[in-house]
């Protein structure tokens, strides 16, 4: 009986241990959390976007502009940047704007959009909302597959890309 006391104090010992020594454990440090702008205004973009002589009757015109942007937010320094530009220009068309937007040139747009991370992709509809982002370099597939989701929504089996 004395040994079975004697093990069930050593238990309760071991555990109080293990707690205090649990709480005094550092927290980890934070992790940064980037986020991609909601709302884009178009204007901030006029000067970037070329016109273009819209073919499609079932596309219309935003102010002479085409309705989607795909805004690529880069720098001249980031290699990671030069992967995604490739990609996302593909996808310029009669209804697509692809705009790059190196920081070095437009401070003030990456300023304005809170954007500190590149590259930032983001893909904005004719009124400016952004319909999908990719933080860092999406394949091209990914990227491809948000801008037709977001153009027209259900078109792609995996309608959460760009979320």
């Amino acid at each position: 009986m004395e040994r079975l006391v004697l093990a069930a104090v050593l238990v309760v010992v071991a555990i109080v241990v293990a707690v205090v020594l649990e709480r005094r454990k550092p927290a980890p440090p934070t992790q940064p959390r980037w986020e991609a702008p909601a709302q884009l205004d178009r204007h901030d973009f006029a000067d970037l976007e070329t016109p273009a002589a819209i073919r499609d009757p079932g596309v219309t015109a935003v102010g002479g502009r085409r309705p989607w942007l795909v805004a690529v937010f880069t720098s001249s320094t980031c290699e990671s940047c030069a992967r995604v530009l490739p990609k996302a220009r593909v996808l310029a068309s009669d209804a697509v704007s692809v705009v790059d937007i190196p920081y070095q040139q437009r401070k003030d747009l990456h300023e304005r959009y809170g954007v500190d991370v590149v590259p930032l992709t983001v893909v904005a509809g004719p009124d400016g909302e952004v319909r999908a982002s990719f933080i860092g370099v999406p394949t091209a597939t990914d990227l491809w597959a948000a801008v037709a989701e977001a153009r027209q929504p259900g078109s792609t089996p995996e309608s959460h890309l760009g979320s």
